[in-house]
């Protein structure tokens, strides 16, 4: 019996965060059944000090339409990027598939890409992957897929892309010709699972192309160039 007596005087156990949050979420009519004690209470403010409930409750409200509108803003930016995007690649794909012979469609790429301020971009084929005889005015951009592995294991490791700065020979290797070459972005071709080759853009800024920028242009110009070049050039 004194055992019972002794759990009801028992002091009452402190309120804390989950049991006030669970009370709430039982009695949803708490806020309109106490309106009055509700409009009094009084929030702590790490910069007013102290705002009522009402006016923090606006204050969050205010947020999250600023919040709303800067999402939708950044959607409609990347939704116009995106259609100027896929213009680009449009009129590209076109353009090089109206070319006459190989030597036009290595111009017509070079020229899109200094229309828009690079120095240019051409490509490069395995010779094990594709038949670049000399009638067929194609070796010059053949290269030896050994001399290339180790600048694939440096500069692109397991991804399909590289973007940033190269050294002289590794310039040498892709880019004999080339002139201030500042930095460049490098996307494998890829055709039935097998690399073929590799699509190469390059800027006399040293900065323009660098780690963690998007390369969705380079998937979709290396995803059909591979099966463009068949026009011209047969494939082992």
């Amino acid at each position: 019996m004194s055992t019972h007596q002794e759990t009801e005087h028992l002091p009452p156990q402190p309120l804390d965060d989950e049991a006030v949050s669970q009370y709430l979420m039982e009695n949803p009519d708490f806020f309109i059944r106490n309106a009055r004690q509700v409009e009094q209470m009084v929030i702590p403010h790490p910069v007013k000090g102290s705002v009522s409930l009402v006016e923090w409750q606006l204050t969050r409200q205010r947020q999250q339409i600023v919040n709303l509108e800067q999402e939708i803003t950044l959607l409609m930016e990347q939704a116009q990027a995106n259609q100027h995007l896929f213009s680009q690649l449009l009129h590209l794909q076109s353009h090089l598939a109206t070319a006459t012979d190989l030597a036009e469609l290595q111009q017509r790429l070079h020229q899109w890409a200094r229309g828009l301020g690079l120095a240019g971009a051409t490509f490069r084929l395995f010779n094990d992957s594709w038949q670049l005889a000399v009638p067929s005015g194609s070796h010059h951009v053949g290269l030896e897929r050994h001399v290339f592995t180790p600048l694939q294991l440096q500069r692109l490791s397991q991804d399909n892309h590289y973007l940033g700065r190269l050294h002289g020979p590794e310039l040498l290797l892709l880019l004999p010709e080339a002139k201030a070459v500042g930095s460049v972005a490098l996307s494998l071709l890829t055709d039935k699972g097998q690399d073929v080759g590799v699509l190469i853009f390059s800027s006399r800024n040293k900065h323009h192309y660098q780690s963690g920028m998007g390369t969705e242009l380079l998937d979709c110009i290396a995803g059909f160039l591979p099966q463009l070049l068949t026009r011209w050039i047969s494939r082992l």
